[in-house]
């Protein structure tokens, strides 16, 4: 669906013209509502499909010898791991075009088609590539492979960027959470009383989605397993754990979308066919981002103060 959008968004992108009067300009202004509908279902699909990839890969990590949760399904083979970053890269390009593509319907002149197809060409491809790497990672499952269970890979003795992750101090990044989070409620606040400081928060926005997750495997996650040496980020989503992981990424992803957003639709606050629908798509998506973030280090909070579990010195 997104190839067959791609494709008659490149004639749009090429033709389109909201002064002509022209047949052919009929012709694509009829089309942009097909491709947005088309779109709208399959980048609804998208965003459900990377909760549903995690969760199937935690289903079946019994079949594989080694695994205990969806860490070890996914390093059954070379692609599980690169189809799961792409796909969560794919959910956020996803939510940003269709926030641009919610803004651009509430205008009757449709001033950002342009900019969201231009969007869609960059998104196309990599969706493709997505599928491929997913095509890949099913199809070369094996039962008869040993993989590596959790607790191997998420140590501080694997090897490459997972070990540097896992070795991430807890003090410093405790501190670089909690101000990172502040800073970000604080912009959004701001942004959706004045309408000043978009971009900020925006920026601080991906800075805190990132530095939630490197928390989120330095330190959240042991005070969730209440052990001092378990740090994988998937089994928290194991009914063990009351399947708090779905709430603590759902509020994560929640929170960037919201933020990159608003920062997105900031362009184009003086298009005059937008100038009263964009503050007020830009006060909702502020919202939903605090909703999210502020969830998510509610959460992280909580598990800290309320378990028996301590961290000696922190």
């Amino acid at each position: 669906m997104a190839l067959y959008s791609a494709a008659l968004g490149a004639r749009i992108l090429r033709r389109w013209d909201i002064r002509s009067g022209s047949e052919l300009q009929l012709s694509l202004e009829r089309r942009t509502y097909l491709v947005s509908t088309v779109l709208a279902y399959a980048l609804g699909f998208q965003l459900a499909s990377l909760f549903l990839l995690v969760y199937t890969a935690d289903a079946i990590c019994s079949f594989f010898v080694g695994a205990m949760c969806a860490a070890g399904t996914f390093n059954v083979n070379g692609y599980g791991y690169p189809a799961l970053a792409l796909k969560t890269a794919n959910f956020l390009l996803a939510g940003v075009w269709l926030i641009l593509n919610h803004a651009d319907n509430r205008a009757e002149d449709y001033p950002l088609v342009r900019r969201k197809y231009a969007l869609l060409m960059v998104l196309a491809p990599l969706l493709l590539l997505e599928t491929a790497l997913l095509w890949g990672f099913f199809l070369g499952l094996r039962a008869d492979v040993i993989t590596s269970c959790c607790g191997s890979l998420f140590t501080a003795g694997a090897k490459g960027v997972v070990s540097e992750l896992v070795g991430l101090p807890v003090r410093p990044m405790k501190i670089a959470f909690y101000l990172v989070t502040a800073a970000t409620l604080i912009a959004g606040f701001r942004f959706r009383r004045s309408g000043k400081g978009g971009y900020l928060f925006a920026a601080l926005s991906g800075v805190e989605f990132l530095v939630s997750l490197l928390a989120l495997v330095s330190f959240i996650s042991l005070y969730i397993y209440q052990l001092p040496t378990h740090h994988c980020p998937f089994c928290i989503l194991q009914r063990e754990y009351g399947y708090i992981g779905y709430l603590l990424y759902l509020s994560l992803l929640l929170g960037a979308v919201g933020g990159l957003g608003t920062g997105a639709l900031m362009p184009f606050r003086e298009v005059p066919s937008l100038r009263a629908a964009v503050p007020a798509v830009q006060r909702a998506l502020t919202t939903a981002s605090l909703v999210g973030y502020g969830i998510f280090a509610a959460v992280a909070t909580a598990w800290q103060l309320f378990t028996a579990f301590r961290l000696e010195g922190y």
